[in-house]
């Protein structure tokens, strides 16, 4: 584990994104609440903010945080049927918040898998992937969004003194 007990405290806030790819059918049951297991996209809300706020669990080596915020938000695709779905934490500290965004985007991808795979063997979770970070030493970072992986570059805005 990293010894950052000499570092500063500072607000720290990462984005994490992922996909679940799934059948068109599949898509349309989602959002139209006819799914056997019940309400999908809030039970993975649910997984997503319970994962961020434990990711030290998952991961080893990772400092326990004091989450201080999550927002999850999914968006619906038509082509490939899919779920987006987006993870924001924040918190105060001395370490930054990237492994528990992308926890949180993972827990709820796996959530609407195991909700949805008595509908749909296709699903693919896919395209998981730190979209931003803010604060501490290294400053500001996003992911470039032109490329042919539509994000596989990408740049660093540092703003912090040096």
């Amino acid at each position: 584990m990293v010894d950052v007990s000499s570092k500063a405290e500072t607000a720290r806030e990462a984005v994490a994104r992922g996909r679940v790819r799934m059948a068109a059918s599949t898509l349309k049951l989602l959002r139209g609440g006819k799914t056997p297991k019940g309400n999908v996209l809030a039970t993975a809300h649910l997984a997503a903010v319970m994962a961020a706020k434990r990711a030290d669990e998952w991961i080893p080596l990772a400092h326990p945080l004091r989450v201080e915020a999550v927002d999850v938000s999914f968006r619906y695709a038509e082509r490939p049927a899919a779920v987006h779905v987006e993870c924001r934490v924040r918190t105060t500290g001395r370490t930054g918040v990237e492994m528990e965004a992308l926890t949180a985007v993972c827990a709820a991808a796996l959530t609407m898998v195991d909700m949805l795979k008595a509908v749909d063997r296709t699903l693919v979770i896919d395209e998981v992937a730190l979209w931003e970070k803010r604060g501490g030493r290294s400053g500001a970072w996003v992911r470039a969004t032109k490329g042919p992986t539509a994000g596989g570059r990408a740049r660093s805005r540092n703003r912090a003194r040096r």
